[in-house]
């Protein structure tokens, strides 16, 4: 389909500037004006003015679908049809794949789709949980409730991957300083100060000499190590989609001592707050349990939600089923049979997942606590190997010439 550039005139009295899908000229200006735009200059993409487009980047955050829902509640309410609503979106929003999306659903809602159904359409953008909410809204009458909670959904979704990000950024950073340490000390600094001593024919200890061979394979064989390293990077990203590397890394990270606990905790705290937000908008359990699994990040998890659907729509309570899989916490369990026998399962489990938040906030810390000294250590190590490397010869030259003396 045809890719317009436009600059326009908004509602709002602002000039901006974007593109669109439409499969005509006329198409694509009339969804235009039929958001309240005032055209200044339409023309089809070309080669020279083409956007460029990266397959694995530009897919809409949980920040962006945030955004997106608080967005659309608040012009709703000022009584505006949902074709207009997405139109002044389409206008404002800066992700671009999530902007072709949503003037996509003001053209199909311009047909006589409904909202859930244009949603359906751009399964690469919207989540499922996302469409069901809004198809249960739009079936409740009540959109606008829908919308509101999966604004805080997607709120706390960004906000337990803001923390762990924020919390990664110092160890990142001193790995980087260590990578490129390594590297500069390996390829200039060190084969400086050996050249010298070679030259000087000075007899190097053990440690030096070992220092100097991985000196001199770091500069013949640097391009080696670098593909070596890209190849493993890329082979890893893709392995890491397939159903082994799924297995695979999903194994280590509910092993790994201090990162077990995080990916326990966290996905606790997902299927409460995924099964509680389905619930309460009227999704069966069965449903809810469906939707639910396609939501768990770790595929063990994934398996062991859709075991307990299985055992759901065989006639086991829900508390049996969690306590047949064996990978929920007990207190999961435990909390969840209370919300059976009391009729109020949907409160018991948000309320278990406010507490399983803050549970992943604290392993997190804990993470970043046992990582940080690890790295330091491991920092302090290699400087203490380079410059004992680079000593020992000293001491050496020293001590000779002494003895001249």
């Amino acid at each position: 389909m045809p890719v317009y550039n436009y600059t326009a005139i908004n509602m709002a009295g602002k000039q901006v500037k974007g593109s669109l899908e439409a499969s005509t000229l006329e198409m694509a200006k009339h969804s235009l004006r039929g958001a309240g735009n005032t055209i200044l200059e339409i023309k089809e993409q070309n080669a020279l003015n083409r956007d460029i487009e990266v397959p694995f980047l530009g897919k809409p955050k949980a920040k962006d679908l945030a955004l997106f829902c608080r967005q659309f509640v608040s012009i709703l309410r000022a009584g505006v049809s949902i074709s207009a609503v997405l139109g002044m979106l389409g206008q404002q929003t800066e992700n671009k794949k999530l902007t072709a999306a949503i003037l996509d659903m003001q053209s199909d809602i311009e047909k006589g789709s409904t909202l859930a159904e244009a949603m359906r359409r751009q399964s690469q953008i919207f989540p499922v949980i996302l469409v069901n909410m809004v198809a249960a809204g739009e079936e409740s009458g009540n959109l606008e409730d829908s919308f509101r909670q999966m604004e805080t959904y997607f709120d706390k979704a960004n906000r337990a991957k803001a923390a762990v990000s924020k919390a990664m950024i110092y160890p990142c950073v001193l790995m980087a300083v260590m990578v490129v340490v390594l590297i500069v000390m390996m390829t200039k600094i060190i084969p400086t100060f050996l050249q010298t001593f070679t030259e000087n024919s000075i007899e190097l200890p053990f440690l030096t000499q070992c220092v100097m061979a991985v000196s001199d394979w770091f500069v013949a064989w640097w391009w080696l190590l670098s593909a070596v390293l890209i190849a493993l990077v890329v082979g890893g990203i893709y392995f890491s989609k397939t159903n082994k590397g799924k297995h695979f890394f999903g194994w280590w990270m509910r092993k790994i001592p201090v990162v077990k606990q995080l990916t326990n905790k966290s996905a606790c705290a997902t299927f409460c707050r995924t099964l509680s937000l389905l619930l309460g908008s009227g999704v069966n359990l069965t449903e809810s349990l469906a939707l639910v699994a396609g939501n768990m990040s770790n595929i063990y998890f994934e398996e062991a939600v859709t075991t307990i659907k299985t055992l759901v729509s065989e006639g086991w309570s829900l508390r049996a089923a969690l306590d047949n899989v064996g990978l929920f916490s007990p207190m999961v369990c435990n909390l969840t049979g209370i919300g059976e026998e009391t009729g109020d399962l949907q409160d018991m489990l948000a309320k278990t997942a406010d507490y399983y938040d803050d549970e992943v906030d604290d392993a997190t810390k804990k993470l970043l606590a046992m990582m940080e000294p690890c790295i330091i250590l491991f920092m302090a190590v290699f400087v203490v190997i380079i410059v004992l490397s680079i000593f020992l010869p000293m001491m050496s030259m020293t001590s000779a010439y002494d003895n001249l003396l």
